[in-house]
């Protein structure tokens, strides 16, 4: 017989008062965990089939420019879908003209998302150069203006993503969220890094409760660098955040929010995922893209992401060879029943590093 005591010591004690309820803008929010947008992976389809899991509190949509959401371009439109399922949701609009956020932001709330998520933490030179995203926390005024006009042109809550600053000599965020607070936001979601960093270097946790000691009563959600239970503990800790964004350690492994979802509740997280439910999730997340994308679009983005799903199933490789060109959507499931029959080829992972490819190069330069 396993001892229970020391399997239950293998994992950090719940820090205290992250089993209370939390509300954001009077929305109950049933977890502390949230998915985080991700520019080109967190899909309608990918947050629906994590939705089935259990264990999620709150989504956010890929970042949406707002002008093209009031052009309704496609592109829009497909990165603000939702459906009545896929709720709690923010949708996460970017741009610097205030009445064409204000627009978007009554679009999204006619369309029944749960809150409007305003960008200032893309370090991205295309979202940037237009006066979004990062740049945005450049200019406390400019900024501060937006979230109020924002405030006031819908009933929904009005949330604000932002990095600690432009560099380490410029750490402006924990200004700008009592700025925001007095301002009317819901809450501040602080990804750990400056602009400068972009996705390198180590998340600031001292820099996030800086963020979190400077609002009176505002929730702040930390986001950067959780991909493990540890990691949970450790930021609810070191920066006493409300909730915890998570997007790489989501994509590594979908199931980690019902695995947070039951430590925070047992105080131990249930078992891995097996083969067959690592398996039952690719295929889940494929037809969530096939039935809203079509075959052509699903094959696509399948493709970007299939290295992940070859390390978390350990699928042979032959499989992954089938699959790295994938065009069809019978391929696609002749080929899964052929890895669901052989079984995984070594030992199934638990935490491992999803690359997300980011401009290399001067900062100045993305």
């Amino acid at each position: 017989m396993p001892d229970t005591d020391r399997v239950e010591s293998l994992y950090p004690p719940v820090p205290s008062g992250i089993t209370a309820p939390l509300r954001i803008g009077g929305v109950p929010i049933g977890s502390r965990f949230f998915l985080a947008p991700m520019a080109g992976y967190t899909s309608l389809a990918f947050r629906m089939a994590v939705r089935a899991l259990g264990g999620l509190g709150h989504a956010t949509t890929d970042l949406v420019n707002a002008r093209s959401l009031l052009e309704k371009t496609r592109r829009a439109l497909e990165l603000a879908e939702t459906c009545d399922e896929d709720r709690p949701l923010s949708v996460q609009l970017y741009g610097h003209v205030v009445d064409e956020m204000e627009r978007a932001a009554r679009w999204v709330e006619a369309q029944g998302a749960t809150a409007v998520d305003i960008n200032m933490g893309c370090p991205v030179r295309k979202v940037v150069r237009t006066g979004g995203g990062s740049a945005l926390m450049n200019e406390a005024d400019r900024a501060t203006e937006l979230v109020a006009s924002m405030v006031r042109a819908v009933k929904i809550p009005v949330t604000v993503k932002m990095r600690l600053g432009w560099d380490d000599e410029s750490l402006t965020a924990p200004l700008l969220a009592r700025r925001f607070e007095e301002a009317g936001a819901a809450a501040v979601i602080i990804h750990g890094r400056t602009r400068q960093q972009g996705f390198g270097g180590k998340v600031n946790r001292a820099g996030i409760r800086a963020v979190v000691e400077a609002v009176k009563s505002m929730p702040v959600v930390a986001n950067g660098d959780v991909r493990t239970i540890a990691d949970a503990a450790g930021m609810f800790v070191e920066t006493g955040c409300a909730a915890i964004s998570i997007g790489r350690g989501a994509l590594a492994n979908p199931f980690f929010f019902r695995q947070l979802d039951a430590w925070v509740r047992t105080g131990h997280p249930e078992a891995e995922p097996s083969f067959d439910e690592r398996v039952d999730f690719m295929a889940e997340h494929f037809h969530g893209l096939l039935e809203r994308r079509g075959e052509f679009y699903a094959c696509l983005q399948f493709r970007k992401i299939l290295k992940w799903y070859y390390h978390f199933t350990r699928m042979p490789k032959p499989f992954y060879l089938r699959l790295i060109n994938l065009s069809s959507s019978v391929r696609f499931d002749e080929t899964v029943a052929m890895i669901r029959e052989a079984g995984p080829s070594g030992a199934l992972p638990g935490h491992f590093e999803a690359h997300i490819p980011v401009p290399s190069g001067p900062i100045d330069k993305w």
